[in-house]
């Protein structure tokens, strides 16, 4: 059966607990009830603010107080995209930002090429622009890749990483259904261009496997074993080549588990960001 790219795009999209990112129309989700020391937060009653980035306007919003932590979106997600009870356990420990990429949401766009490098680059400038030298960071499915790219490209920006629903390549045998999901969006002109971009992004990039036994911070990666998209046999595979790297597998949750299980990731990031992995 034949299936529009509009409908696998938005399959995707939604199954990584998306809402409105095609379109980029906010989301309507109520702020959330946590408890005492992880305080509510509403993401839509949250003022978009901005920062000039390697010649683009990135916007961004900010929660909560601490260590800094940025949070790295996936594909065709947007600021409203990220579960509220998720960011709000983190914001009650850390000082969260999370932002759009370029041509997505509310940032601007240029006529530079797309590519996972200029998206971990535009990472690493948001930082700067922040008054921030590094930060800890935790990436989400396309997210995890430009923070793979980040880690390598800009070690010094990173303190702790966090990769979440992952892979280093769209084209494995385990990611058939990531990548045709990707080149069907790709050539689809009746989507929004910053979706298509990011979609020609995934596809050209060349993937980080042959760099991940050269990253020397401290990282955790986070996949559920019922993830179709980067399936958890990814992830086992990129913690035997990431030294020292922490491995934690959710029973049953699929792709991009922060929407699926918000409180359980929400407590493991916290849990690991917190732990002093220094010898006694």
């Amino acid at each position: 059966m034949w299936i529009s790219c509009s409908l696998i795009c938005l399959c995707l999209l939604l199954t990584a607990g998306c809402t409105g990112a095609v379109d980029n129309r906010t989301s309507a989700t109520p702020a959330v009830t946590l408890a005492p020391s992880s305080p509510p937060i509403s993401i839509n009653d949250t003022p978009v603010r901005y920062a000039d980035v390697n010649g683009v306007r990135l916007a961004y919003r900010e929660f909560g107080a601490g260590e800094p932590l940025l949070l790295i979106t996936g594909f065709g997600g947007v600021m409203e995209t990220w579960n509220e009870t998720f960011v709000g356990i983190l914001a009650g420990q850390y000082h969260v930002y999370i932002y759009d990429h370029r041509a997505m949401g509310h940032s601007g766009d240029t006529d530079a090429p797309y590519t996972i490098p200029r998206l971990s680059d535009d990472a690493a400038g948001l930082m700067g622009a922040l008054g921030h030298e590094s930060m800890h960071v935790y990436g989400v499915s396309m997210g995890s890749s430009v923070a793979q790219q980040l880690v390598i490209d800009h070690p010094e920006t990173v303190r702790k990483l966090v990769l979440s629903s992952s892979t280093y390549s769209a084209r494995l045998n385990e990611t058939k259904t990531l990548h045709d999901t990707l080149a069907a969006c790709s050539g689809n002109a009746s989507l929004p261009s910053g979706l298509r971009k990011e979609a020609n992004a995934n596809l050209a990039w060349n993937g980080t496997y042959d760099d991940l036994s050269g990253i020397t911070k401290d990282v955790m990666l986070l996949v559920g074993t019922a993830d179709e998209i980067t399936p958890d046999a990814i992830s086992v595979r990129m913690a035997g080549e990431i030294p020292g790297s922490w491995l934690v597998r959710f029973r049953g949750i699929p792709h991009v588990g922060s929407s699926h299980a918000p409180e359980e990731y929400g407590r493991t990031v916290v849990t690991f960001l917190g732990t002093n992995e220094s010898p006694a």
